[in-house]
């Protein structure tokens, strides 16, 4: 099956998503814990998906001065409670200097060194990912060299490669058209996923809300985590004519 790699960063205030905490009623702490909350549902999709979870992390040199714990001490404390068994995932450092160089160089490695039969990047914010998809995936993989899962605004919450692509810029916006460009100049067959939201921005978290809502009414594959999260944090959406607004409830 397929190596899945989130590529997150530790949740730490200020560091992960700061659109959201410009944006939104948040503070830079409650938009800590969603991170936190997304990053667990995701981590939890894929360790129950036939596929093996694999977190990358951006070394302690490459992010900003921090007196606590390690960059992978704060991940595996922020994982540990979704995962059945938290001790057989992996934690490994990304390399490169851009977002596209460390995914290109993961999904390098790990079909060139490792010689797995497939590779993939996964987003932290994308907390609708399933169990479901990371296996629908894993088979798409099986008859196309490249596989995405498109999200929003022209980026993608997977990136999945049986063989090799020029990552260079590869996840220059719109994303899901840069990779694209890339499979089909390296003479692969691509496809796609079903569209499915990440978390970044305020409209995303418009999304969110709604969908979150929606999924758990229905009992029907809602992210627990993000859930309990949004419930915390007394999030509404109300809509006017122009837009749907954010209110604390």
């Amino acid at each position: 099956m397929t190596t899945v790699a989130v590529l997150a960063d530790p949740p730490r205030e200020g560091l992960v998503l700061p659109e959201l905490a410009a944006e939104t009623p948040l503070s830079e702490a409650e938009v800590t814990d969603l991170y936190t909350a997304m990053l667990r549902d995701v981590c939890r999709a894929v360790e129950a998906s036939g596929g093996d979870l694999l977190v990358n992390y951006r070394d302690d040199d490459d992010l900003p001065a921090h007196d606590g714990e390690s960059a992978e001490a704060h991940l595996r404390a922020a994982v540990a409670p979704a995962l059945e068994s938290p001790d057989e995932a992996r934690f490994e450092v990304q390399v490169g200097s851009s977002f596209s160089a460390r995914a290109g160089n993961t999904v390098t490695h790990l079909l060139g060194q490792e010689t797995v039969t497939s590779a993939a990047v996964v987003e932290p914010t994308a907390p609708f990912l399933t169990r479901g998809i990371v296996d629908n995936a894993a088979m798409k993989l099986r008859r196309h060299e490249v596989v995405l899962g498109p999200a929003g605004d022209g980026r993608v919450y997977y990136a999945g490669f049986a063989e090799e692509i020029d990552f260079q810029g590869a996840y220059e916006p719109p994303v899901v058209e840069s990779l694209t460009d890339r499979g089909i100049a390296a003479e692969h067959g691509v496809d796609f996923l079903p569209m499915t939201p990440v978390v970044e921005t305020r409209a995303d978290l418009v999304t969110a809300i709604s969908q979150t809502a929606a999924r758990a009414g229905a009992e029907r594959n809602h992210p627990a985590h993000t859930a309990e999260c949004l419930a915390k944090l007394d999030l509404g959406v109300t809509a006017d004519e122009s837009r749907a607004e954010l209110n604390r409830e």
